[in-house]
């Protein structure tokens, strides 16, 4: 049988790639032909053109954000979260293959169930659409503040047209624009290009009156709502119905959205206010609770929702922290690089835990947990999640609350151990070293301890 599939994860830079991968492994096994499109960070490639559809049993699209499926039409679709692909790729092909018997003689049964999966995982998918754009403009912003700070001083925006002073200008710019761009791609998620515009006005009115996260995740929401109301409510001549999309949906929405704000600013400008001011006052004894948590979070879905609500407050906490410099978002790099590093750890010193793949596994396993993608983990996981979870989360737990305890900070939100040279990204650098050492430690020794012995 031949089949095409589109992969993407909402930070386009592991999920992605291991699923297709995954799929491509899977199907060659299975005897079947299949060509896999990655939508990641770099944007579409091995991108599927009308020739590849010709011919084609059923399209798999295992993804966690926005897939335009319009060039698909007429052929069998199995959608699913792009963690499907990498648990059970067999499983996922097998269910595209039945797909096409089922399709024509229960085509019109079939017709509800897109909507019904919408209306289960919608709004998570959205989020996670506005988030995956999101997250290069803070990563390049964040980068360039840090390497701005490294070549020319803490005062660098002292000194104007200075090498130091452009790179870090060019940083604040690229990282202001992550709140406009996460309610822009939310309402576009929602109602699609015509959700953009009062997507994008909102985010930049949630920045422009400090409501900030919060702010922009209402925004997104309410404008792309916004939108397919409007669609619903005004029916224009055949005549002119050209004026919709670029005249009466963009002015009604972005005039509904820009109202929205205005009321609804100050109460969530108080809430982020309030979270910030509390979060930063915190006792000892609380960051360490804190950090337990933010470790917790980081491992328990690797990637997941879970995983990318700790993230994303993270960085929001850049943007409030004195000069930057966010215990949150260290503790959230440091317990998020734990788990694939403890599971590299693992499988060095107790190689008759593992099998030959996940041996193999383990050596990615160590590039993955430096460079802070967490993601590493998640084959180790599928295969054996009653052991491997637990283990990861209390490495990273351990990890969040010793980088707490030790007051660490970070300035920039990714990067793993390439942004640690930098000087002035990272706050009490040598104890935040060590926070990351004691819970790759801990998830190796729970591992190697708990792993059952591989039959030979």
């Amino acid at each position: 049988m031949k089949f095409v599939a589109v992969t993407a994860c909402p930070t386009g830079i592991a999920h992605t790639y291991m699923a297709a991968e995954a799929l491509t492994i899977a199907a060659r096994e299975m005897g079947h032909e299949i060509k896999v499109e990655t939508q990641g960070s770099v944007g579409a490639e091995n991108v599927i053109e009308a020739s590849d559809l010709e011919g084609v049993t059923a399209v798999i699209v295992a993804a966690d954000t926005k897939v335009d499926k319009s060039r698909f039409a007429g052929l069998p679709i199995v959608e699913v979260p792009v963690k499907d692909a990498i648990k059970d790729p067999k499983g996922l092909i097998a269910k595209a293959a039945e797909a096409k018997a089922e399709a024509a003689p229960k085509a019109k049964a079939e017709e509800a169930k897109p909507a019904e999966k919408e209306s289960r995982t919608g709004v998570y998918k959205h989020l996670m659409t506005g988030v995956s754009f999101m997250i290069p403009f803070v990563v390049a912003g964040g980068i360039l503040i840090a390497l701005g700070f490294a070549i020319g001083g803490i005062y660098v925006y002292k000194t104007p047209g200075t090498i130091g002073e452009i790179i870090f200008s060019t940083g604040k710019a690229a990282f202001a624009l992550m709140v406009p761009v996460l309610g822009g791609y939310i309402a576009y998620s929602i109602a699609d290009r015509p959700g953009l515009v009062p997507g994008f006005v909102g985010g930049a009115l949630a920045s422009a009156i400090g409501a900030g996260f919060l702010g922009a995740l209402l925004a997104g929401f309410i404008a792309g709502y916004t939108v397919l109301l409007i669609k619903k409510l005004i029916k224009l001549p055949k005549s002119l119905e050209g004026l919709m999309p670029i005249l009466i949906i963009p002015v009604l929405a972005t005039l509904v959205i820009g109202l929205v704000m205005l009321y609804l600013g100050s109460p969530i400008t108080a809430i982020n206010k309030a979270m910030s001011d509390g979060l930063m006052s915190l006792n000892n004894g609380s960051r360490v609770i804190l950090g337990l948590v933010i470790g917790l979070m980081m491992s328990f879905d690797m990637g997941g929702p879970v995983n990318k609500a700790a993230y994303v407050f993270g960085t929001a906490t850049i943007a409030t922290a004195a000069n930057g410099a966010s215990p949150i978002m260290a503790a959230v790099m440091a317990a998020g690089m734990v788990p694939p590093l403890g599971l590299a750890l693992a499988t060095v010193i107790a190689k008759n835990k593992f099998n030959t793949a996940e041996a193999e596994a383990g050596k990615a396993a160590w590039a993955l947990g430096v460079s802070f993608i967490t993601e590493g983990a998640i084959p180790f996981a599928a295969a054996d999640p009653i052991r491997v979870i637990p283990s990861i989360m209390a490495g990273s737990a351990v990890t969040g609350m010793l980088s707490m305890f030790f007051n660490c900070t970070l300035k920039v939100p990714h990067g793993g151990i390439f942004v640690l040279a930098i000087p002035g990204v990272v706050g009490n650098l040598g104890m935040y070293i060590v926070s990351i050492v004691a819970g790759t430690l801990v998830s190796a020794a729970l591992l190697s301890v708990l792993k059952k012995k591989v039959q030979a």
